[in-house]
């Protein structure tokens, strides 16, 4: 009997911390394309939203990622971390303060070699007034963030 108390225990724990340790749903639009359809590549080398096209995508981590060429496509697949936008393409500062906000391309920005999606230019503004602390809060309350996508 003890044993399967222990068990019970163990199952309700690990259940437990898999909550905790969740992630919100990426943001993407109905059809799972991430960051509005732009070549997450392109604002790393061009410094600029650039729209993808439907025939250069690639899958990661549930999101479909559109590139503005095979070129941008194939650096994405040997390298998808460096590239992907933070926080599930979420407003980096509204994850800083705990909430989630949708992240627009026209306010991006490269904090530290990571693509992060700002709701709007004020959004960003905010964020870089104290740029690490907030990047330091919204690294830490990302996993435990309520989905509200689902």
């Amino acid at each position: 009997m003890k044993s399967i108390v222990k068990v019970f225990l163990f199952v309700c724990l690990a259940v437990n911390v898999s909550r905790v340790m969740a992630t919100p749903e990426p943001n993407v639009d109905k059809n799972g394309v991430g960051i509005e359809g732009y070549d997450p590549v392109a604002f790393f080398t061009d410094g600029k939203p650039v729209l993808g096209k439907e025939e250069f995508h690639v899958s990661y981590r549930g999101v479909i990622y559109r590139f503005a060429s095979a070129e941008h496509q194939a650096m994405f697949e040997k390298a998808p971390a460096k590239y992907e936008p933070q926080f599930g393409g979420y407003c980096a500062y509204g994850v800083a303060q705990g909430h989630l906000a949708p992240g627009k391309v026209e306010a991006f920005q490269i904090v530290n070699g990571q693509l992060l999606m700002q709701y709007n230019s004020r959004a960003r503004d905010e964020f870089n007034k104290d740029q690490q602390a907030n990047l330091n809060a919204a690294q830490s309350k990302w996993q435990t963030l309520p989905d509200t996508n689902k």
